[in-house]
């Protein structure tokens, strides 16, 4: 079984590293058309999912917009879910999940079982209840072959306080989440696997007032929105690769989303070609 490390450095060297948001926002479901609604989300999922297969490898979900909802929007996105998969597509769930004990290990079964109705390869994560709260979730991810992204350092403003906090040692709070996983990732490293436990970093984020100049190993990936709309450029990509020694996915969505269905396909084969190869270590 190939780990979800090594599928997400394959589709970053055959596809390149854009990663297309499916964010099914209210008002983009009215600008594209579609009802504010379980059966709009899902039409507008699986739309882009039809527009990125073929053109970029990866694809990630924001759960939030789906399990607004009720029950009738995850079974729209079940159906995303499904579609992605049969396109070939890796799924980034977008779900942000933290907690503790069993209820942590009922989300890993949820996103991460090989087969589940709500399967993703891999699901982004919060450490703020502490970061060996995870320990069992990242472990199932790895023995089922799936992935995850911990939230380290993220774009929006309200975390600087919190990420750039000093945890009371020389480090950052964001430089202690990179730390303890980058640890569980040198325990747990399979020998030639690369590494599928990463961080959740911003594009737009300055690393050095984060404490995450030197922080990162190479094997962990990164997962960095921000790009797009929110103003970093795909020229930025090498050089962020080269400051976190690290392969990065280069996370887009109102900047394709917002052109509307009828060109989306075009969008985001335009976009993909503006990031430059770049060499992943």
């Amino acid at each position: 079984m190939t780990g979800f490390g090594g599928r997400l450095r394959e589709a970053l060297a055959t596809r390149g590293p854009l990663c297309v948001g499916i964010d099914p926002h209210e008002h983009l479901l009215a600008e594209w058309g579609l009802p504010a609604s379980a059966a709009g989300t899902r039409d507008f999922g699986l739309r882009v999912v039809d527009a990125a297969a073929g053109r970029v490898g990866i694809v990630k979900p924001q759960v939030s917009f789906f399990e607004r909802w009720g029950s009738a929007g995850f079974a729209a996105l079940e159906e995303v879910l499904a579609a992605a998969r049969a396109a070939g597509l890796l799924i980034i769930a977008d779900a942000k999940r933290g907690d503790i004990g069993t209820t942590m290990d009922a989300y890993a079964r949820a996103w991460l079982t090989p087969g589940s109705p709500l399967e993703a390869d891999a699901v982004t994560l919060s450490p703020y209840l502490g970061v060996g709260a995870l320990t069992g979730t990242l472990e199932y991810a790895l023995a089922h072959g799936k992935g995850a992204f911990v939230l380290a350092a993220t774009s929006n403003s309200e975390a600087r306080r919190l990420q750039g906090a000093r945890d009371g040692g020389d480090g950052t709070v964001a430089a202690s989440v990179v730390a303890e996983i980058s640890a569980f990732n040198a325990r747990t490293a399979a020998a030639g696997e690369p590494a599928g436990v990463g961080f959740v970093i911003g594009a737009t984020v300055d690393l050095a007032e984060a404490g995450l100049a030197d922080a990162l190993l190479p094997a962990a990936p990164v997962l960095a929105p921000g790009f797009g709309a929110q103003g970093a450029q795909p020229t930025h990509l090498a050089a962020l690769t080269r400051s976190l020694a690290s392969p990065v996915v280069a996370s887009e969505s109102r900047s394709i989303l917002s052109v509307g269905p009828t060109t989306l396909a075009a969008r985001i084969a335009e976009r993909a070609a503006l990031y430059p190869e770049v060499e992943h270590g």
